[in-house]
C-alpha cells in the first residue's frame, strides 16, 4: 500500500511539475510578445473549478504608465451575445417568451417581423441587416441620450437580406434586439438582468454593462493599436452602440467562470444548454465550435474598439481558457494557438520578429529531392516571403527563425538550410535534402 501511495505520489508531482513548466512558458510567451509592442492584454485559465493560470501584460492606461493586473476589465465585444442568449433562455425557462414567440409581439416595424422567432434571432437566421456594418460610423445617433432608440429606428427601416431561417447571416441587430426584448419582458434594463442573473448568481464581481466611459479609477483599460513607436489610444464608443450585442464589461477570470458554469448547467437547464450549443450553419445560440488539432472548444470572440477576446471551453479535459488584449500588433488567432500549443505541449517555437534579409532569399529558392523519402520540395519566393511546396501538396509557408533556419508551425515542420540543402525535421523523423 505504501509502495502505491509513493508511485502516486510520484505520477503527481511530476504532473504538476509539467503543468507549471507549461504554465511558466505560456507566461514566457506572453511576456516575450509585449516586450516586443505585439501584444498587451490578459489571459486566464482554468482546470477544472481551480485557476492555474492568470496573468495581465502592458498597460490599462498608456500614457499615465498604469500598467493592467488580473482585476483590469476590459470590453468583451460580441462575447456579450452569450450572456445574451443566456439570459434570453432563462426567460424561456420562466415561460415569460417562447423560442417560437414571433418579433412581432414587441417590434412590428421590423421587416419580416411577423415571421421571425426568437430562435431565429438567437441562431442569426433572420435577414436582418447588420446596423454595425450598414451604418458603420452611426454619426447621426452618437452620443445621443436616445441612442438605442434611434439605432432601433434604423434596424426597423432596413430592407431584409434574406428570407428568415433560409439560412445564417451573422448580425449584431439580432442581439441588438433581444436585449432590448430581454428588458421589455423584465421590465428591467440589461445591466440589471445581466447583474441578477448571471453576475450576482456566479459571483462575478468584475462583469457589468455600462455606458458610461471608460474609468481607470475603477480598474477599467482602454484599447490601443501599435503605430510603429508607441501604443496610440483607440477612441472609444459609447457603449449604448454596441448594448447587448457588444458591451459588456469584464475579465478573461470571470468570462472563464461564466462559459464553465453555462456548460455545468449552473444557468440555465441541459436541455437549454444543448440547444445552446446545437449548431446550425456553423453557429449555436451565440456559440460556435472553434478546433485544436483534435480537441474542439466551445464558445466565443468579440472584437470592439482595439480589444480583441476569446473564451472556450473544452468539455473532456474541464478546461476553460479566456484571453482579451487590449493592444495587439499581432495575430491574436496565431497568439491563442501558441498558447493552446505549449498548454498541451504540442511542438512550438516562439515567432521571431527579425527580418529576412530580402537579398538571402534568393539562396534558398529552388528544387530540393531526398535519399530518405520519395518526395521533392520546391522553395519559392512570393510577395516577399518564402513557401515550400512538396510534390503534389498545397504550398506552406515559411516562417524565419534565425539564420538558415525556417518552420512551419502548423505542419510542425523545421528546415534547417544549408549552402546545397536543408535538413527537414518533423516530429522524431529527419530528412537529408540536396538542392537539384
Amino acid at each position: 500500500m505504501k509502495k502505491q501511495l509513493s508511485i502516486l505520489f510520484l505520477f503527481l508531482s511530476v504532473a504538476t511539475f509539467a503543468q507549471e513548466a507549461s504554465l511558466a512558458r505560456i507566461d514566457s510567451l506572453l511576456n516575450y510578445l509585449n516586450e516586443h509592442d505585439k501584444f498587451m492584454g490578459s489571459l486566464c485559465i482554468m482546470q477544472g473549478d481551480e485557476v492555474v493560470f492568470k496573468q495581465a501584460y502592458g498597460f490599462s492606461e498608456a500614457t499615465k504608465g498604469i500598467r493592467a493586473n488580473g482585476g483590469t476589465k476590459y470590453k468583451i465585444g460580441s462575447i456579450t451575445k452569450t450572456f445574451t442568449a443566456t439570459m434570453i433562455m432563462q426567460l424561456v425557462e420562466e415561460k415569460k417568451i417562447l423560442l417560437t414567440t414571433k418579433l412581432s409581439r414587441f417590434f412590428p416595424k421590423i421587416e419580416n417581423a411577423d415571421k421571425i422567432t426568437i430562435e431565429q434571432l438567437l441562431y442569426q437566421r433572420t435577414g436582418i441587416k447588420d446596423y454595425a456594418n450598414a451604418d458603420a460610423t452611426l454619426t447621426d445617433v452618437l452620443d445621443k441620450p436616445n441612442m438605442k432608440e434611434l439605432i432601433l429606428k434604423k434596424i426597423e427601416n432596413y430592407t431584409s437580406t434574406f428570407e428568415p431561417d433560409s439560412k445564417h447571416e451573422y448580425s449584431n441587430s439580432n442581439y441588438f434586439v433581444l436585449g432590448l426584448i430581454i428588458e421589455k419582458v423584465t421590465k428591467k434594463s440589461y445591466a440589471d438582468n445581466l447583474k441578477i442573473r448571471i453576475a450576482d448568481k456566479l459571483g462575478l464581481k468584475n462583469t457589468y454593462y455600462t455606458n458610461e466611459k471608460t474609468d481607470v479609477t475603477k480598474r477599467e483599460s482602454y484599447s490601443y493599436t501599435f503605430n510603429g513607436e508607441y501604443w496610440d489610444q483607440v477612441d472609444e464608443w459609447n457603449n449604448d452602440i454596441a448594448f447587448s450585442s457588444g458591451g459588456i464589461i469584464s475579465t478573461p477570470e470571470d468570462l472563464t467562470k461564466f462559459i464553465r458554469a453555462l456548460f455545468k448547467g449552473n444557468l440555465v437547464s441541459p436541455a437549454s444548454f444543448e440547444l445552446m450549443k446545437t449548431l446550425k450553419d456553423t453557429y449555436g445560440m451565440a456559440l460556435i465550435r472553434f478546433p485544436f488539432g483534435e480537441r474542439k472548444f466551445f464558445g466565443h470572440n468579440g472584437r470592439i474598439e482595439g480589444f480583441e477576446s476569446t473564451m472556450g471551453y473544452y468539455q473532456q479535459d474541464d478546461m476553460t481558457i479566456s484571453f482579451i488584449s487590449n493592444g495587439v500588433n499581432y495575430s491574436q488567432n496565431d497568439i491563442m494557438l501558441g498558447i493552446l500549443s505549449i498548454y498541451y505541449k504540442s511542438p512550438y517555437r516562439f515567432p521571431v520578429f527579425e527580418t529576412l534579409n530580402p537579398e538571402k532569399i534568393k539562396d534558398y529558392v529552388g528544387t530540393y529531392a531526398s535519399k530518405d523519402i520519395n518526395l521533392k520540395v520546391t522553395i519559392f519566393e512570393k510577395n516577399g516571403a518564402l513557401y515550400g511546396q512538396a510534390t503534389g501538396q498545397p504550398e506552406f509557408p515559411l516562417t524565419y527563425a534565425s539564420e538558415d533556419l525556417f518552420y512551419f508551425q502548423a505542419g510542425g515542420i523545421e528546415m534547417d538550410f544549408s549552402k546545397d540543402g536543408f535538413v527537414l525535421k518533423q516530429g522524431q523523423k529527419k530528412f537529408n535534402y540536396k538542392k537539384e
